[in-house]
């Protein structure tokens, strides 16, 4: 059965990002529709999978984390509008296998890939 995890890794700072909050939406057409939250643990990590095998569904997701609040709260950004805020990964998942949607992020650029 698949199932999906995701970490964030602070590139600015060289460790995990604790404490960002992130959403997982299913995305279908126009409709997005809110299935998971969860947070970022010591490691960057969320505790369990934010998508587990129970609920686990073919089709096409959107992961936001919410980094503007890690930014500020790191020291690393200020200010009402930020460079990077919301951060959406829109992606899709075609066979029952493990996804991992990992974010590296610094205040000013963000990258992901299909991890292991």
């Amino acid at each position: 059965m698949g199932y999906l995890t995701t970490h964030v890794l602070d590139t600015a700072r060289g460790r995990p990002a604790e404490g960002i909050k992130i959403a997982l939406y299913r995305v279908s057409g126009n409709s997005h529709r809110k299935i998971a939250e969860a947070v970022t643990n010591a490691d960057g990590r969320t505790d369990a999978p934010i998508l587990g095998e129970e609920k686990f569904k073919l089709g096409s997701y959107e992961l936001i984390f919410f980094a503007g609040d890690y930014l500020r709260a790191t020291g690393q950004a200020a200010g009402e509008v930020l460079f990077l805020d919301q951060v959406p990964i829109r992606f899709g998942m075609a066979e029952d296998d493990h996804y991992h949607v990992p974010l590296l992020l610094s205040p000013h650029a963000m990258s992901t890939y299909r991890g292991s």
